[in-house]
């Protein structure tokens, strides 16, 4: 398992992606995504097409966690965030920046 670690003043899907090329990590599971962040693009699906995403930015601190993987290369992420008033929102993360504490991605890299 490698540890892929976001530093405060870095994107998330930017530095998991390049992360993982330096590891040499072509193809593998995020097992666990944890942190927080201070902003974010998440999307979901309208109920009529599943075929739209439906992408909305939040400017504001979130804890975070998740799961996902890299397919060649590419790092594909889901999360649930949650915000002041013990709200929680769900989806697929666009972006991410760590400003305050950090998001460790726990990966297990497949041969």
């Amino acid at each position: 398992m490698k540890l892929l670690s976001v530093k405060p003043g870095e994107e998330v899907i930017d530095t998991l992606t390049r992360r993982a090329a330096e590891e040499g990590i072509a193809n593998g599971a995020i097992v666990s995504l944890i942190g927080a962040v201070e902003g974010c693009a998440i999307s979901n699906m309208p109920a009529d097409d599943a075929s739209t995403d439906i992408v909305n930015e939040y400017r504001q601190p979130f804890e975070l966690s998740g799961t996902g993987e890299i397919r060649d290369g590419k790092v594909h992420v889901h999360v649930v965030l949650g915000r002041e008033g013990d709200g929680a929102l769900a989806g697929h993360l666009h972006w991410a920046r760590v400003e305050t504490f950090f998001v460790h991605a726990y990966t297990i890299p497949l041969e």
